[in-house]
């Protein structure tokens, strides 16, 4: 009981917008986990990139903010993770339709 009521009174508990704010971020990595059922035409690259460089960077500042928040750090490296295959799927879609646009002009 200790651990808990420590955990809620932690810099980065659930009383603070440093716990609050992950927890939004999950938005970002379930949106992008039911994309992966879509096909990869209706990915946007740019977009995807951008989230790429986004969760990067705030990867980086969970690490060295002052105290620590491991829980941010979690969330953006999923959502690195979910939006590098997602970029992927991208990238290799946007190969196949050149290759059937080369095909089909040839």
């Amino acid at each position: 009981m200790a651990s808990f009521r420590a955990f809620l009174n932690s810099p980065v508990g659930p009383k603070t917008t440093h716990f609050w704010g992950p927890v939004g971020n999950w938005g970002f990595i379930l949106a992008g986990l039911a994309d992966t059922q879509k096909p990869p035409e209706l990915i946007s690259g740019p977009m995807t990139g951008v989230l790429c460089v986004y969760s990067a960077l705030f990867m980086r500042f969970a690490w060295v903010v002052n105290p620590r928040n491991h829980f941010l750090m979690v969330t953006h490296a999923s959502n690195e993770v979910v939006q590098l295959y997602q970029l992927s799927r991208w990238a290799t879609g946007q190969r196949n339709l050149q290759q059937e646009e080369e095909k089909a002009t040839s």
